[in-house]
């Protein structure tokens, strides 16, 4: 999740971020963050610091002291030894000011990942029977044999392993996969289940008619 109150730049983030196939939510607001954070399953928060409603050392404090173990990356256009430290000292992972490089701040996310993977929090791999996602290499295995799949196809994959058992919806799908910006046809995301099917397993993703799909939970 991106919390961020310049809108272009929380846009241009989003889209850099989708298109390196990670599934992005985008507020404009500390409040809202802070209510999306605790409630959602967010690998990681890329936080700004001067937000309305709450600035983002508050909203991190709070996620901590909530026993939230998210990994945090704060962005600020503040420079000083003493910005860095309260930002850690709140319980943020990472540190990064604006201006910043796209390609430094993408390279920051995948150490943030990789590291809050190997953490005590949930673990980045998923395994339903003879399928493991991993989430932090971007990586599908069925049984022995690792399945090739686009940006998108594992957006989506990543969406339902990660809810296996539940509903997702097609909205929510959207939503997390092509974000708030998309206009297009919304059963675009028929086409990637059946995608995914087809490259994985037919009964792995049920339809649940008028409610959405299903990743068959597996032991």
């Amino acid at each position: 999740m991106i919390v961020e109150d310049e809108k272009r730049l929380a846009l241009s983030l989003a889209k850099g971020l989708t298109a390196e196939g990670y599934a992005v939510d985008v507020v404009h607001d500390g409040r809202e963050g802070l209510y999306r954070a605790s409630e959602g399953s967010y690998d990681l928060v890329i936080l700004d610091i001067m937000l309305p409603g709450l600035n983002g050392y508050r909203v991190c404090a709070a996620l901590r002291a909530a026993g939230h173990e998210v990994p945090i990356l704060m962005l600020t256009a503040k420079d000083g030894e003493y910005d860095e430290a309260e930002g850690l000292d709140t319980g943020a992972d990472d540190y990064l000011t604006k201006p910043f490089s796209y390609v430094v701040l993408v390279a920051r996310v995948k150490a943030l990942l990789r590291r809050g993977g190997q953490g005590a929090g949930a673990s980045p791999v998923h395994v339903q029977g003879d399928l493991k996602v991993d989430t932090a290499a971007r990586r599908v295995f069925l049984g022995e044999d690792e399945v090739t799949l686009t940006a998108k196809e594992f957006a989506v994959l990543e969406q339902l392993v990660v809810r296996a058992g539940e509903v997702v919806s097609k909205s929510e799908i959207l939503e997390h996969v092509w974000d708030f910006a998309y206009e297009g046809d919304p059963n675009i995301v028929e086409v990637y289940v059946s995608t995914l099917r087809r490259k994985l397993r037919a009964g792995l993703i049920r339809t649940v008619r008028g409610a959405g799909y299903r990743l068959e939970k597996e032991r």
